[in-house]
This record gives structure tokens, C-alpha cells and sequence, in this order.
């Protein structure tokens, strides 16, 4: 079946073709009748044109295509939709993105992989970096000219945008509540830790809260693999292993707790019975695990549409200013908490 073009919109609608792409495009310099708008609509609904972007982006010097990147930070892992907080951010942009007549570019790059290669290749007007570290990497995208805004990044460069959270701030809000629940003995569950990194950020917090307490960190408190719900499983295990010394934990992300519960649940340990959690993003799944978490909230919507928002208007701008937005956190209060008192 052939292809609808604009001239058979316009032999419909009975206007000529720059007609039909100046209603189409809302061009403010034409002056088209309201009656004219409406047959070219009409003809457009009737013929089911769907408009060509490819020729769009020639006219326009611009692909409506957003660059999404999230480098792959644990070697040999697949693609962290198993993580429902990057199901959500990336539901969240996409859906900004198309109702601004954008289309999003989706990549799981490896660290070693040069972006600027998979920017240029797709021609993108701007991209959404999530979860990188500094490095050669991002120097190399200066030279694209395109806007790039980093999410949950603490890369310290003005020439990119940034979006992000207090992580440490979280971290240690989380730690504090449970301390004033009772607990002395505090596990840390997280992913990997790595300097300028957002787990490392969350761990500094969660030792600041001990410290301001007087309490001591205590190593064997310290649980570290991958961002998953199966090393959730793991660190149950591990935790169980180590004589199960800690009455509670703070654990840096809630499909991590969820595997944790899970592997407690199997060998008879309780939450928050036996053991507290506080955890970390609330996602929409937070509150459908049993006990539902509590959680240290972040707006992961907001967080997706500011990213959107700042690349777009960013790409509209004359020159470079930089931006930088912080999003609001607050703990959630749910059931894997529970006072707790030490024997004496």
C-alpha cells in the first residue's frame, strides 16, 4: 500500500501542499482561516496521514529524538528493567517526551563504550544521561553541541545539566529514624560502592547518622553486591551467615529489600519482627510487598519530566546556562519498622 503524502492531503482538503505543512506545523508567520484548518484536519483524519518524520528532521535541522543513555555499571548484567525504579523513570521521560512530539533513542551502554559514537550515529537533539561517573566518556560529548542533561550524577561539570537528589541527606534521615526507633546495631545493604556515586553518597550518610549518635561502624554491618532483587536473596543469606547481629537496615534501594525479605521470609526470619528496614526510592511496588516498606520518597515522575523539560529547553536556549534541580525527599512510614528495645 502506498504511502499518504502531504500532496494527497492537500488534493483532499483542496489548499496546496505548503498549506497543509503550514496548519500542520503551526507555522505563526501564516495566516490560515479557521475554515482552511479545519479541512486539512478533516483530510488528515480521513486519509490517516501520519506526517514523516525523517523529512521533518531535514526541513527542520532537527530529529526529534531524545538520546537516552544508562551505562551499564556492573559488567556482564542485563538491562535494569528488573529494577522497577528504571521502569518507572523511563515511563515517566517517554511519556514527556511524546506529548512534546519527541521520540526517545534507549540505549544500556557498557562503561567502555564510547556515547559520542551512539549520539552521533542517531543525529539526537539532546540526551538524558542516568547513573554515570566522570571520565573521558563525557568529555567527549562536549564536542556533539547537543544538550546533555546528567541524572543522579555528581560529575561536576557546568557544561552539563543536572537533576538529582540528596542522597546522602536521604541516607542519613533513613538512618536517624531508626536509631530513634531503638536500634544500635545498623546493617548497610547497598550496590556497589564507588567514589562520586550515588551509593557511595547514601553510605556516607548512613555513617554520618551513626557517628551523630555516638555509635560506631561496624564493618561487618556492610553488605555490598548489585542492584537487584537477587542480591537481595544473597545478602539475607549473608546477613543469616554472619550470626544475624544487626536488630535493623538500612538498605539503598527497595527491589534490593524486596529480595532481602523474600530470603529472611524462607529461613523463618520475620520483618519487622526480627529485623527492620528502612529502604530507599518507593517505588510503586513499595507498598505491595508484605510488610510494605518504609521508604525514603523520591519523585521519580518529576524526576523523569525535569529531564525532559531541562534537555528541551536547553536545546531551545541561545546559549549555554547551566541548570541544576534538586527534587525534595521525605521518609514514608509504613510496616517493616518496629520498635525496638535491647535486652538487658
Amino acid at each position: 500500500m502506498q504511502r499518504v503524502g502531504i500532496k494527497d492531503v492537500a488534493k483532499e482538503a483542496g489548499v496546496s501542499a505548503s498549506t497543509v505543512s503550514y496548519v500542520l506545523n503551526n507555522t505563526p508567520t501564516e495566516s490560515i482561516s479557521e475554515d482552511t484548518r479545519k479541512r486539512v484536519m478533516a483530510a488528515v483524519k480521513k486519509l490517516r496521514y501520519v506526517p514523516n518524520l525523517n523529512a521533518r528532521s531535514l526541513s527542520s535541522r532537527r530529529s526529534n529524538l531524545i538520546g537516552v543513555l544508562i551505562p551499564q555499571t556492573e559488567p556482564g548484567k542485563e538491562f535494569m528493567f528488573s529494577n522497577p525504579f528504571y521502569g518507572e523513570l523511563l515511563s515517566s521521560i517517554e511519556y514527556t517526551a511524546r506529548q512534546q512530539g519527541y521520540h526517545l533513542l534507549l540505549s544500556g551502554t557498557q562503561e567502555d563504550h564510547c556515547y559520542l559514537n551512539i549520539a552521533q550515529n542517531r543525529d539526537v537533539d539532546g540526551i538524558i544521561i542516568v547513573g554515570t561517573y566522570p571520565g573521558e566518556n563525557l568529555n567527549e560529548l562536549k564536542r556533539m553541541g547537543v544538550p546533555i542533561v546528567l541524572v543522579d550524577s555528581y560529575v561536576m561539570d557546568k557544561d552539563f545539566h543536572t537533576i538529582g537528589i540528596e542522597d546522602k541527606e536521604g541516607a542519613r534521615m533513613a538512618t536517624r529514624y531508626l536509631i530513634g526507633k531503638g536500634h544500635r546495631r545498623i546493617a548497610f545493604i547497598s550496590g556497589s560502592i564507588r567514589e562520586n556515586g550515588v551509593n557511595m553518597k547514601r553510605y556516607q550518610g548512613y555513617c554520618d547518622a551513626l557517628q551523630e549518635a555516638g555509635l560506631t561502624v561496624d564493618e561487618s554491618a556492610f553488605y555490598s553486591g548489585t542492584v537487584d532483587y537477587e542480591y537481595g536473596l544473597t545478602a539475607a543469606q549473608q546477613y543469616l551467615d554472619r550470626g544475624r547481629q544487626q536488630t535493623a537496615a538500612f538498605i539503598t534501594a527497595d527491589v534490593l529489600s524486596m529480595g532481602f525479605i523474600k530470603g529472611l521470609r524462607e529461613q523463618k526470619v520475620c520483618v519487622p519482627d526480627d529485623i527492620s528496614i528502612v529502604s530507599f526510592d518507593d517505588v510503586y511496588l513499595a507498598n505491595m510487598t508484605y510488610p510494605s516498606l518504609t521508604t525514603v520518597h523520591q519523585d521519580i515522575g518529576e524526576k523523569g519530566r525535569k529531564a525532559v523539560e531541562l534537555v528541551l529547553e536547553a536545546a531551545k536556549a541561545k546559549e549555554h546556562r547551566y541548570t541544576e534541580c534538586i527534587l525534595p525527599l521525605r521518609l514514608v512510614e509504613r510496616d517493616s519498622v518496629r520498635e525496638w528495645r535491647e535486652p538487658t
